[in-house]
């Protein structure tokens, strides 16, 4: 069939009982059976469906899946996946397993109820096999549900659900085009999907730190997150109640100072009174707008700069938050803890830059109130003017006349917190300096950048790594 025809939810539902081979499990958990309803509704769902189950209480779901601290979590959909799967192979392999090709599909949900006014959110996945007898694949999500009311996440989470399992079956050799395909006949007012994971023999040769990229690209979410070993992450997850310290940056290549920044914040972060001992949860972002060139996204190239981010120990940050209060609010989901942005100069100019503004109702004071709504501070480094060799601070800053005083009373206010200790070697350092000596074979970028992003360039040849100077080459 032609996968690339946007299908109704009703003919994707009827198309899966009318192909002979796909025969499974539903387990629903928290939002009634509403992906599995789809194929009862449909017709033809004897064809497909082996066993629905919703083991709605907790006692039960325990019995059944083994006891779980959460059980809206990806722990609990993992168990349920598991344990589904392999029941249906146990007892329909004998008879079906050469002409079927099992699959168990589960979700863990949390709709809005009398008592839960927030946001629904869940998870679910799908176990399958791309061929009789094969070894299972594997694709499991994290959604928000965004309607208002109940039977609206129900109705989104049913739809939702189909899509997933119909992209699994046939588009998991296309995998953009399936995350692009699991939006259908839904849009992001009603669903957002913050993070994927795939696995198994058919997406052998997945990144999913690019399928993370593809979230963001295609629209379905703001942000996402994997951490230093490549592990795709649900921001919730990470984030959920702690201090968070985010450093946004191209990272083409990271330099010095762009460490000396993080490494400088980080320290003085920890000596403020308000965190208690704790430690903070540490982000590289990088913005779409950081990845773009001329000719679009270059793949390669941005997993150059997750492999020395990763390389590193950091956790990186995917968004389209082209405005730092955007990020801020994005943050604020998750905690109201403290939260640390680490900034040049250039990049502080820009937030008090009013022509950047000109959307908003409020314009400059709107976009002021939305970034420092909550526990937000920005920890500002130096920057060395290259016109005129001066060096620049938060405290020594010229703004516009007509926000002198507002400019002076967050400074006052700890709102803008200077970076007070720095390396003041690495301030005449510039990412883009760095990169042109690499792709021309000069040398001197090998002091410029840490010692182990150095190794990493050179075996890698990242970012065009030149060995020997380009007018030297024969």
């Amino acid at each position: 069939m032609n996968t690339t025809e946007k299908l109704a939810t009703h003919q994707k539902a009827l198309h899966i009982n009318l192909d002979a081979k796909k025969y499974g499990t539903f387990a629903e958990i928290g939002a009634g059976q509403e992906v599995a309803r789809w194929f009862f509704h449909v017709g033809g769902a004897a064809g497909t469906v082996a066993k629905t189950i919703s083991a709605y209480d907790m006692g039960v779901s325990d019995a059944i899946y083994g006891p779980c601290e959460r059980y809206v979590s990806r722990r609990r959909l993992q168990a349920m996946l598991d344990y589904e799967y392999r029941l249906a192979v146990e007892r329909l392999a004998a008879t079906r397993g050469s002409k079927s090709q099992f699959f168990a599909l589960a979700d863990t949900v949390a709709t809005r109820s009398f008592t839960r006014h927030e946001d629904g959110q869940g998870w679910l996945g799908v176990r399958f096999q791309t061929e009789c007898h094969g070894e299972p694949s594997e694709i499991i999500v994290h959604v928000r549900l965004l309607d208002k009311e109940p039977v609206r996440e129900q109705e989104a989470l049913g739809i939702f659900g189909v899509n997933l399992l119909f992209a699994a079956f046939y588009q998991y050799q296309d995998p953009p085009g399936l995350i692009g395909a699991l939006l259908d006949n839904l849009d992001r007012e009603r669903i957002e999907v913050d993070m994927i994971r795939f696995a198994g023999p058919a997406f052998s040769g997945v990144d999913n730190r690019l399928m993370s990229l593809q979230l963001v690209q295609q629209g379905l979410t703001d942000a996402t997150m994997f951490t230093a070993d490549g592990e795709v992450v649900q921001p919730a997850d990470a984030l959920y109640k702690k201090a968070v310290l985010v450093e946004r940056g191209s990272f083409r290549p990271i330099i010095n100072t762009t460490l000396d920044m993080l490494e400088r914040a980080q320290e003085q972060i920890l000596q403020e009174p308000e965190m208690k001992g704790e430690t903070p949860v540490v982000l590289m972002e990088m913005t779409l707008r950081n990845l773009l060139s001329e000719s679009g996204i270059d793949h390669q190239d941005f997993l150059a700069r997750v492999d020395i981010l990763g390389a590193l120990g950091k956790t990186v940050m995917i968004s389209n938050f082209g405005r730092y209060y955007r990020l801020a609010a994005y943050l604020s989901r998750y905690t109201h803890k403290r939260t640390g942005i680490v900034l040049g100069i250039p990049s502080l100019k820009e937030i008090f830059d009013e022509k950047f503004y000109t959307d908003l109702e409020g314009g400059l004071l709107e976009s002021l109130g939305k970034l420092f709504r909550n526990e937000v501070k920005l920890y500002v480094y130096p920057w060395l003017d290259p016109a005129d060799g001066k060096v620049v601070t938060a405290e020594n800053l010229e703004v516009a006349p007509n926000l002198r005083k507002l400019y002076d009373y967050l400074l006052e206010n700890g709102s803008i917190r200077p970076v007070t200790r720095h390396n003041i070697e690495y301030l005449p350092i510039f990412s883009r300096d760095v990169l042109a000596k690499i792709q021309c074979g000069n040398r001197e970028w090998e002091k410029m950048v840490p010692a182990a992003v150095v190794a990493i360039i050179k075996q890698n040849r990242f970012f065009g790594y030149q060995e020997t100077p380009v007018g030297d080459q024969i």
